[in-house]
């Protein structure tokens, strides 16, 4: 198969496909998928940060030498910096959305909810469109590591769309309009994945700062996005399980990378 349609392929399995997956979660009874959610989370935060550790971060290293490692930390730095300040600026629209309608009173409040529905179709479609730059430079590098990138970011996506489309349905969205809405975002990471491949592949010199970047966003959205919320619950039971199930996902990428010859 022709390297550009894989890469376009596995872009549309991480944006896509990992919505209509979440729908799955939506079948089961809502106090059986509230139990699951967490747990999912638990395992998506292990592969995220194993694929950013344990395959993207060496890859990186390794192809621009000795030479280029201080310039690779860098880009790790700048990575983590761009992925913090794209969350601020979510959380400040956010709150500015927010603090709006509270000055026009209550009866904006579905003026509110609709805006916060806005606001996670924008927010999905820029993150859908950076996964899918993530995906294509991890294609440029090998297959066994593009096939890794994408199973990494199918793994944090699912629990991550089945929250967005409760806020959708929340903010006034029908639950069909919400669900082809929900998919319609996947689109993004497409259009990322295209631009990125033909964009790198005439500057296969940037590719180990690519995956650098790469590694910082799974290491971002692992550390600052998925943990703190692990720990709302310390209990000894729960917290050995959140260990348990983030070295399996941490074991599966690395299973997955021997598989595929990483």
């Amino acid at each position: 198969m022709p390297l550009i349609v894989l890469t376009l392929l596995c872009a549309a399995l991480g944006g896509i496909a990992s919505a209509a997956l979440a729908l799955v979660l939506l079948w089961i009874p809502e106090q059986r998928a509230a139990r699951l959610l967490p747990h999912l989370v638990s395992f998506a935060t292990g592969a995220l940060l194993g694929a950013a550790l344990l395959a993207l971060l060496p890859e990186a290293i390794a192809g621009a030498g000795v030479a280029g490692a201080h310039a690779i930390g860098l880009m790790l730095v700048g990575g983590l910096g761009v992925f913090f300040v794209i969350e601020k600026l979510v959380l400040w629209w956010h709150s500015e959305e927010g603090h709006e309608g509270h000055d026009h009173g209550l009866h904006d409040h579905g003026r509110r909810e609709r805006a916060s529905g806005v606001l996670v179709l924008v927010g999905d479609s820029v993150h859908n469109a950076l996964d899918g730059v993530l995906i294509a430079a991890a294609f440029l590098t090998s297959r066994p590591l593009g096939l890794v990138t994408t199973l990494a970011v199918a793994a944090h996506e699912i629990p991550h769309r089945v929250g967005d489309f409760a806020v959708l349905v929340q903010a006034g969205f029908s639950r069909p309009r919400a669900l082809l809405l929900n998919l319609a975002t996947g689109l993004a990471a497409v259009i990322g994945a295209a631009a990125a491949y033909f964009g790198l592949q005439r500057s296969l010199g940037l590719l180990p700062y690519a995956l650098a970047f790469a590694a910082a966003g799974f290491l971002y959205i692992a550390v600052a996005g998925l943990i703190p919320g692990l720990h709302r619950r310390a209990d000894p039971g729960t917290s050995a399980l959140q260990v348990v199930l983030i070295a399996l996902g941490v074991a599966t990428i690395a299973a997955a990378g021997r598989l595929t010859g990483q």
